[in-house]
């Protein structure tokens, strides 16, 4: 799709890199409309039977949204855009008809984070490191789509330790919670994965689907809306104060207003 976000046909499999290193591979608006873009592809072709996600470099997954995306976010109705978008982008990936895997080394926090929660499977190295630490780092909140997903893996008292106290899991940690199926070494993660794409091309496709499907209704059924919180949070000044202070890379001032 792009440099930074880069997708491969490989054989029945469809591989999506997150390519920026240098930033912990922080996702930009764009590369959100290219793994959109990649998931329609997936659902497209009937011969792909898997679709992969992977960080470039060992460093991160994916560190979040680009904080310089919302350099411009100017009041509530910005914030409600930017969740509303990134709800379409993180639904279209969690209702791909394919199996999908997340491939974790570093860092999987915020919307990187999110995103691997989209994903069927997980795999994550001793490296690997979980969380959404915006209490301490940006000020801002999730959607209630989001977090439905993270009350749906780790259940409402272990994700509200994890957001209150701004903590990261180890690998270790996500799998005792379920959240990763498969902890290993580094060295050892793209032959993990390799025999799992394998396992899952051998299975039934609609049988997988209709899997995750279910599981996509169940999860939803009763989603309340969730937008005042959205627009009490990203249209208050500790967000501006967040946003700010983390461009410049000092510590927030917190007011709760």
């Amino acid at each position: 799709m792009s440099d930074e976000l880069i997708v491969e046909r490989d054989g029945a499999v469809l591989r999506v890199l997150f390519n920026r290193p240098d930033q912990r591979n922080a996702m930009t608006f764009a590369m959100y409309e290219g793994l959109t873009r990649a998931c329609e592809l997936a659902n497209a072709d009937e011969g792909i039977r898997v679709m992969v996600l992977r960080g470039a470099g060992d460093e991160a997954f994916v560190a979040g949204t680009d904080i310089g995306q919302f350099r411009d976010f100017a009041d509530a109705a910005d914030g409600i855009a930017y969740e509303r978008r990134i709800t379409a982008v993180t639904t279209t990936l969690e209702r791909v008809r394919v199996p999908t895997v997340a491939a974790v080394s570093g860092y999987c926090v915020g919307g990187g984070m999110v995103l691997a929660a989209c994903c069927d499977i997980r795999i994550a190295t001793t490296t690997a490191r979980f969380g959404v630490p915006t209490a301490r780092t940006l000020g801002n909140c999730l959607s209630m789509n989001t977090y439905s997903l993270l009350v749906h893996h780790l259940g409402p008292a272990r994700t509200l330790d994890l957001l209150l106290r701004a903590r990261l899991l180890t690998a270790e940690d996500a799998a005792g919670a379920g959240f990763v199926a498969e902890v290993c070494a580094p060295d050892e993660l793209t032959a993990r994965v390799d025999a799992l794409v394998e396992q899952l091309s051998r299975h039934a496709p609609l049988t997988m689907w209709a899997a995750k499907e279910a599981a996509y209704r169940l999860r939803t059924a009763a989603l309340p809306d969730g937008e005042d919180i959205v627009a009490t949070v990203m249209g208050s000044a500790d967000f501006r104060e967040g946003v700010a202070s983390f461009l410049a890379k000092r510590r927030p001032q917190w007011t709760g207003r």
